[in-house]
């Protein structure tokens, strides 16, 4: 019979868990893990923080770097609980600044008299749909081993984005060490996440406590907790979802319903407004194709994102297909993946020429290389017919979205120093609803 832990051993526990107390204690009304979203109203911005005990929440900016900030916007915050041993309790806060002029640098911080945060800058997004979106797009990134975040930060800083896109699985995890893990990957995203709008999805690693890390710690267009919504960027319309309902079925199997009803609907009216956007593009975890050697959802024929539940129901590629989208981004595979226009393992390229001009099928992106403790995901010995490009390097996407006919994609590997790896063009000359079918 072996012998439990020794009391000497239970004390070096106890000191340990205080010096982490005293920690967070030392600094509690000093705002951290700083981070931008898009509420998805033209002309603002959310800006959110974390805080050890409760304080007012304020953000005060202005137009000049130095000097002081002339506006003030107040907002609420919220006592978040994690659901570890530790019951460890954090205040979330949010305020939303309005009245933002288009394109417009802004210096804020955030805070109360309790504490303030250091100033940062962000630059409103523009209005309308003359513009050019540039967008960053990863998943799969976490507190350790973050291998592309040192070039998003210093890309990030010179203003290459408008926006980040992060598909899914954050930290690994979150709720890990009483959710101290969570608070040291917001840590490390700040200098990027508090200059541009972060703007997410849910994985199958944010699972713990039903998503409760997840729906705490960001602040998304609608009234889901971010579990699915949407939002207009340029001439571009995007949409976010959980692919997580269709697994964790403990969690209620009535969200597979709803989230596919507010899908139709929200893709109807999307697909009613290409003449004014005319790009439809998805962004959720788990792909419905992969060509990995592992298995995952995506290397089974009929995977359950894209097929459903037993009897078909609630299959994605269907609806996407019927409702034209354009591009589905996806993560979950360490590994960056493009496919040729795709429906059903069929191939639908445009031309023999131009495979990704009018495509009869959507275009699947799978990058999930941004760096996390699990390492690379390797792909199988032979790639499948409808698999364009692999790349098993740690890396994250560019998108461009130039104009209502042209969209650009690259992926940056960071294991070769920032060279583009992959670079294609998907363009679409007609305006107007758009389906495959």
């Amino acid at each position: 019979m072996t012998a439990g832990p020794s009391p000497s051993w239970y004390c070096l526990l106890f000191v340990f868990l205080l010096g982490h107390a005293r920690a967070e204690g030392s600094q509690k009304a000093t705002p951290e893990q700083i981070h931008l979203s898009y509420p998805g109203e033209p002309g603002c911005m959310t800006v959110m923080w974390t805080t050890w005990v409760q304080a007012d929440s304020e953000v005060q900016f202005g137009l000049q770097i130095g000097g002081i900030l002339p506006l003030r916007a107040q907002g609420t915050s919220s006592l978040f609980v994690d659901g570890g041993i530790l019951r460890r309790k954090l205040y979330m806060h949010r305020v939303t600044l309005r009245g933002l002029l288009p394109g417009v640098q802004y210096v804020y911080r955030c805070g109360s008299a309790q504490g303030w945060s250091r100033r940062f800058r962000f630059r409103a997004l523009k209005s309308g749909t003359s513009w050019s979106p540039r967008l960053a797009v990863f998943g799969d990134m976490g507190a350790d081993n973050p291998q592309a975040l040192p070039r998003l930060r210093r890309e990030t800083q010179q203003g290459m984005y408008d926006a980040i896109l992060h598909v899914g699985d954050f930290a690994y995890n979150m709720d890990q060490d009483n959710a101290r893990v969570g608070d040291t990957f917001m840590r490390l995203i700040e200098p990027v996440a508090a200059s541009v709008p972060y703007m997410t999805c849910p994985g199958n690693h944010e699972e713990r406590y039903n998503f409760s890390n997840y729906r705490a710690r960001f602040s998304m267009p609608g009234d889901t907790e971010g579990l699915w919504y949407s939002w207009d960027l340029g001439p571009a319309h995007i949409i976010s979802f959980s692919t997580e309902v269709y697994f964790f079925l403990h969690y209620g199997r009535h969200l597979i319903q709803k989230q596919f009803r507010w899908l139709e609907r929200d893709l109807q009216k999307a697909n009613n407004n290409r003449a004014l956007r005319p790009w439809i593009i998805t962004m959720g975890h788990r792909p419905m194709y992969c060509s990995n050697a592992d298995l995952d959802d995506c290397t089974r024929h009929e995977s359950i994102v894209r097929k459903g539940l037993s009897g078909g129901r609630y299959g994605l590629e269907d609806l996407f297909y019927s409702y034209g989208v354009d591009l589905q981004l996806w993560a979950h595979e360490h590994s960056y993946e493009r496919l040729w226009p795709l429906y059903d393992y069929q191939v639908y390229n445009g031309s023999q020429e131009n495979p990704y001009t009018n495509p009869g099928g959507p275009i699947h992106i799978i990058t999930g290389s941004a760096g996390c403790e699990e390492l690379l995901t390797p792909f199988s010995i032979f790639p499948r017919p409808w698999s364009a490009i692999r790349v098993k390097e740690y890396g994250f996407t560019r998108l461009h979205i130039l104009n209502g006919t042209h969209l650009h994609l690259q992926q940056v590997s960071d294991d070769q120093d920032g060279k583009i790896v992959d670079d294609v063009w998907l363009v679409r000359p007609k305006r107007g609803r758009r389906t495959y079918l």
